[in-house]
Parts: C-alpha cells; structure tokens; sequence
C-alpha cells in the first residue's frame, strides 16, 4: 500500500500542475479573444491542400471564401487533376470567387516521392503564389475558420519578431458515436498545451500564417524537403532561429465530422508516431506520464475492489483516487468552457459532448499509452489513403497508395 501511496501521490501532484495549466489557458483565452487586433492586413496566400471527400468538405472550403480580409488568394493544391475534392472547389469557385473577390487559383502537385504527398504539395503551391504575398497562410480542409480567421491569424505578424501565429483544432462530433466523443477528449489536452509562451508553442498545419520573408529567410521550402510533418518542421526551424510562435485563441476552429474506432486508432497511432519521430522530447513524457496515471488509477481501483472484498480499509486510497479524478475533471471543465468563447457560435453542438470531456478523459489517457506504446514498435502510418515509412525525420518512403479510398 505505501508503494501505491507514494505513486498515487506523484499523480496527484501532477494533476496539482495541470490544472494550474488548464487555468493558465482559459485565463489566456479570455485575454486574448478580448484584445484588438493590430491593423496588419498586408496580401496574403491561403494555401489549402486537399486530397478526397471528407465530411463537411464543402462547408469548410466555402468558409474561405468569405473572409473578412480587403485582399487575398486561395491556393488549393491536390496532387491530381481527378481528385474528387476538386469537383467540389470548381463548384465553389465558379459560386463564391466573384461574388467575393477572392483570388482562387488550383495547383496540381503530382505525385510525391520523397516526402510526405501533403508536404509536397505545399512545396509546389508556395512556388505558385502571387508575388505580390507578404504572408502564407496554411489551413487544412477539415477545418471550418470563421470570417474573422484570416485576419485574426495574420494580426500578430504585425511584430516583425514573432515568427509565425497558429491556431488549433478542436474536434466538434457530429454524430453520438463513442469514438467521435473520445478523439475529441484525446484531442483537446493537445489543444490546451499552447498558451502564452511563445518558446513553447508549436505550429499546427491547418491554421498557421507566417510572414514570407520569413519563410524565405528560413528556408523552410527546402526544410520540408523529405518530410512528413509539416508542422512540426516548421516548428523546429523557428525555434532554432529563437522566434516564437504566437497561438491565436480567436483560431481555435472547429472540425466537425465523426470516427469510427478504427479510423480513431489510425489518427491518434499515427499522431503519436510522427511525434516520436520528430519531437521525440515531447513523445516521452505522454508515454511516461500516460503509464504512471493508467497504473495508479485503473490499478488503484482494482485495488480497492480486491481490498473491500477482502474487507480490508479503503479510505486513504479511495479518497486519492477520487481526488485524482476530481483534478483531471476540473480541468477538463475548465478548458471546456474556456474554447467556448471562440467557438460560441457552436454552443448547442458543444453542449453535447460536454460529459464526454468530463467522463471520458481517463480512457484518454490510456488511448495515449496505447499510441505512444505502438510508436515504439512501427514508423508506418496510414495518411489520406497512402502508407508511409518514418525512416527519420528527414526521410519518409511511401509504401503503398490507396487512390480506391479517395
């Protein structure tokens, strides 16, 4: 009993450090949605790659369209000229580019042979943009930005030292399904990791702007050379040159679609398998932590079952576990209602999977071990129908292509 007392109570503490955290960005949240936004509108490049159908394809990509933004071009790029998403942009643009005044252009990148396909495709676009572009600006079609998006995500690059803004992805399901409330629990721990240190933040891929001097300076075209991970690439080339990554709580987007359990395994596997291989500092502690809770607090309570069946005292350690239930709980709550404010305009779907976060985060945490442990024995992940090989984070080969699921 003292050995599970001694490791229930380090679980405690960090559930002591992590609400703290979950304070610190609701706190943040509600300063930074509040603050105006520097007058900062230069020309900007929405580069958008696309590869197949996805729920609410044609929702997410007509949000581009009508930004509040004076001037702007969408660039979507796919890596064939028979990809079924492009039936839907060609609708989109033919109803929604003059009527806005949104410069539209679509890039065929080809097929990708020694990178990641939507790296390559973003390789390609950045060499097709207007030359008249002060900032690129990358957003993933599963992603639904308000009007405000783009002007709010390009704002912060007002400061010459930030060096790129981002956003971040919120999971709204659209359907009951277990597995649709579980990726969006497993998610939002992610989502609650950015905040006001900009040494700390990293970039996500479907909302991020960065200015193109500085994309240039960096080189990040030729970075991305090899890679999978775009993100997190971009990433790694600013914090080397010591520029901070400003995290734009008014771009926190909704992505609503549901999961089955399977493509639940496929998107967190494969999320915990690329940080393995590119942020193998970040990787670690989710396998450790992840560990340490699962044992304490499924363990534990095996324990208190077997004890109270034996009639032996339960309390001190019913009540640690309770308390460390109570921990996760209260910041799951807290981060809750604190993406609320952004995603106002989704109350009503919110509602709904409200005691999914509050019920269901410790299963998060064992999805966690079961995806960091999985990255332990394979590099291959599964991405939009093609299955790639993480030989470093500087070499992915792809296996197999599956154009049959596009």
């Amino acid at each position: 009993m003292l050995l599970f007392y001694f490791f229930a109570a380090i679980v405690i503490w960090l559930g002591i450090l992590s609400l703290r955290g979950g304070i610190n960005f609701a706190a943040y949240i509600r300063r930074e949605t509040a603050r105006p936004l520097p007058d900062f509108k230069p020309f900007a490049s929405v580069i958008a790659p696309c590869r197949g159908l996805e729920d609410g394809l044609r929702e997410n990509i007509a949000a581009l369209f009508k930004q509040e933004y004076p001037a702007y071009e969408i660039v979507f790029v796919t890596d064939r000229a028979d990809d079924p998403s492009l039936s839907v942009i060609n609708e989109l643009i033919s109803a929604e580019s003059f009527a806005n005044g949104v410069y539209v252009r679509v890039v065929i990148a080809g097929d990708a042979t020694d990178s990641g396909q939507k790296v390559h495709n973003l390789r390609t676009a950045v060499t097709e943009i207007d030359r008249r572009s002060g900032v690129l600006v990358f957003v993933d079609t599963d992603a639904r930005p308000d009007a405000s998006w783009l002007r709010s995500l390009v704002a912060p690059l007002a400061d010459e030292g930030i060096g790129a803004a981002t956003g971040y992805r919120w999971f709204i399901p659209t359907s009951g399904s277990l597995a649709s409330h579980l990726r969006s629990v497993w998610n939002a721990s992610i989502a609650s990791a950015l905040g006001e240190r900009g040494d700390r933040n990293f970039c996500w891929g479907g909302s991020t702007a960065i200015r193109r001097a500085t994309f240039d300076k960096l080189q990040i075209r030729e970075r991305w050379s090899g890679t999978v991970s775009d993100d997190f690439t971009m990433t790694r080339v600013l914090q080397e040159a010591k520029l901070p990554i400003r995290f734009v709580a008014a771009c926190l987007v909704p992505s609503l679609d549901g999961c089955t359990f399977r493509e639940l395994l496929e998107f967190t596997n494969r999320q915990l398998k690329i940080t393995r291989i590119y942020a193998a500092h970040l990787w670690k502690p989710v396998l450790i932590g992840s560990l340490l809770f699962s044992v304490v607090f499924f363990g534990g309570f095996a324990l208190v079952i077997a004890r109270a069946f034996l009639r032996l005292p339960n309390a001190v350690s019913l009540a640690m576990l309770c308390l460390i239930y109570a921990l996760g709980t209260a910041k799951a709550y807290i981060r809750f209602k604190a993406v609320s404010i952004p995603l106002g305009k989704y109350q009503e779907q919110l509602a709904k999977s409200l005691p999914a976060h509050l019920l269901l985060w410790p299963i998060g945490s064992v999805l966690y071990l079961l995806n960091a442990i999985a990255a332990v024995f394979s590099r291959r992940i599964k991405w939009r129908g093609i299955v790639y090989e993480l030989k470093s984070a500087s070499e992915a080969v792809i296996i197999s292509r599956e154009s049959d699921e596009l």
